[in-house]
């Protein structure tokens, strides 16, 4: 009698462990295209912003407003050169264009250079502090420039 349940048994659990890899995936692409909508409105604001003659302070006090009443946990945006002068952050940081210095970090260079206009990286520890981000970054709207966007760990967990 139990015989005859196993295999139905069996493909009940891997159809279970099927679906859960595939939610999983569909989730995770939610979240980048929820991410790319909220790194390519960053993008518009800064443009607007500065052209209306924001200072950077000013525009890291609204991201810093931004980030305070959502799931986005940090901006990070920067001159031609890759150095992100507007952050909620407060962290020093520049891109840099080899993945020897920066494996994580690297790889959002193609938004400066001309090769993408989106980049959107799977959930990994960064390289400034180990904690585990995704990030999703568009090129400027205005001027080669990256507009990134992430989100810990905490803020991922789908159910």
């Amino acid at each position: 009698m139990y015989r005859n349940r196993a295999p139905a048994i069996l493909v009940t659990v891997l159809a279970c462990f099927t679906n859960t890899s595939s939610r999983a995936a569909e989730c995770d692409d939610l979240i980048a295209r929820h991410m790319i909508g909220q790194a390519m409105l960053a993008a518009q604001f800064v443009a607007v912003a500065e052209k209306a003659g924001m200072t950077p302070a000013q525009i890291n006090g609204v991201l810093n407003t931004v980030t305070g009443s959502s799931a986005i946990e940090e901006f990070w945006i920067t001159d031609s050169a890759g150095h992100a002068y507007l952050t909620n952050t407060g962290i020093d940081f520049t891109f840099s264009p080899d993945p020897a210095k920066q494996p994580q970090a690297s790889a959002f260079w193609a938004l400066l250079d001309g090769r993408d206009k989106i980049v959107v990286q799977e959930t990994r520890r960064r390289e400034i502090d180990d904690r585990v981000f995704k990030y999703v970054g568009v090129a400027g709207v205005d001027k080669p420039r990256i507009v990134q966007v992430g989100v810990s760990e905490k803020n991922l967990l789908c159910k």
